[in-house]
């Protein structure tokens, strides 16, 4: 699917960017993949490391419909990665954050509607089901937006998915980096000892955009079946001997996350690896999308949260994943 193609990752010069770019360098033969970010040092940093000659690095801002839309002549294959994430500041700061999630989407979709883009796959996170939080609403806005977008395409050969997962192991700004820095202090702090979070990896995560890319139909938010682990559990894997302290829950926070709620299952179907809740109402055919698929629906009521999750790893389970990810665990 992205052999030949122009290919551009907003947001790019994130984790999930460098990873993507990465991993589609080294499955993929594009024909030029472009990385569009606003930040010009990160696109230095980022252009030391990815310098082969199909790479172009493009600034501008999600916020600027004009730049997008130029930014997008000749591109094939769009994946949506840019967002405000950081739920405090998003708290702190509400219209910015709607002005890159929920704004800086419906003028990517437009832009894209405007040009000669085949495929849309945007990242959503799991704060988007069933949102407490502004960036978790800000997602959901967002995923709706690039849903209907399927409405409004006309005869164009375009289409536009999701795909949401949880936690990334690692990422920036994430609870493990912050475990590592903290752990020299001898105590971790623990927003509550119940507290349950999934678990993906960044390659994972890249493989499931890729998936989408080549099998979605369009209309799709796809959730991968993943791990959980308990915040505790993972106290203990990254300082054995620190204390772990309670704090409470933060504003905007939950104890367990979800990436489906009850609400959901009557329009979710499971592809196996994954599962894809499809858009509400006639227009979208259950029957046919399961009969071409292989799918299945799953039962009225079935929800998908990371307390009540099948899979859990353990305190090795997750020592192992640091090492091998992060960085060196105690």
């Amino acid at each position: 699917m992205l052999n030949g193609k122009n290919i551009l990752i907003t947001g790019g010069t994130g984790s999930f960017g460098k990873q993507c770019t990465k991993m589609i360098l080294e499955q993929y033969a594009p024909k030029k993949l472009v990385i569009f970010s606003r930040d010009e040092l990160k696109q230095y940093e980022m252009s030391q490391v990815f310098n082969q000659p199909i790479m172009r690095y493009f600034l501008g801002d999600v916020r600027d419909q004009s730049r997008l839309k130029r930014a997008l002549e000749d591109i094939d294959v769009v994946i949506h990665a840019a967002a405000l994430k950081q739920v405090p500041a998003a708290e702190y700061n509400p219209f910015e954050c709607i002005k890159t999630n929920v704004l800086g989407a419906q003028n990517l979709i437009e832009a894209c509607l405007d040009t000669d883009v085949q495929r849309v796959v945007a990242l959503s996170t799991d704060k988007a089901a069933a949102p407490i939080n502004l960036y978790g609403a800000t997602k959901l806005c967002s995923d709706k937006l690039f849903v209907a977008a399927n409405n409004i395409k006309g005869s164009r050969n375009i289409r536009f998915s999701v795909v949401r997962y949880g936690n990334v192991m690692g990422s920036r700004g994430s609870v493990i980096p912050f475990f590592l820095e903290q752990r020299a202090k001898g105590v971790l702090p623990i927003t509550d000892p119940e507290m349950t979070r999934f678990n993906i990896s960044l390659r994972e995560g890249v493989e499931m955009v890729l998936w989408a890319i080549e099998n979605a139909w369009g209309g799709e938010v796809l959730v991968p079946k993943i791990p959980s682990y308990r915040i505790t559990d993972l106290a203990t894997a990254i300082g054995p001997e620190c204390e772990q302290d309670i704090i409470g829950l933060r504003p905007g926070e939950k104890i367990h996350e979800e990436m489906i709620t009850a609400s959901d299952s009557f329009n979710t179907v499971d592809l196996g690896q994954y599962y894809a809740i499809l858009p509400a109402g006639a227009s979208y055919n259950m029957k046919n999308y399961c009969a071409r698929t292989g799918a299945q629906k799953v039962s009225p009521g079935f929800y998908y949260n990371s307390g009540s999750n099948p899979q859990f790893l353990s305190v090795d389970d997750l020592r192992d994943l640091i090492h091998s990810q992060c960085v060196t665990a105690s």
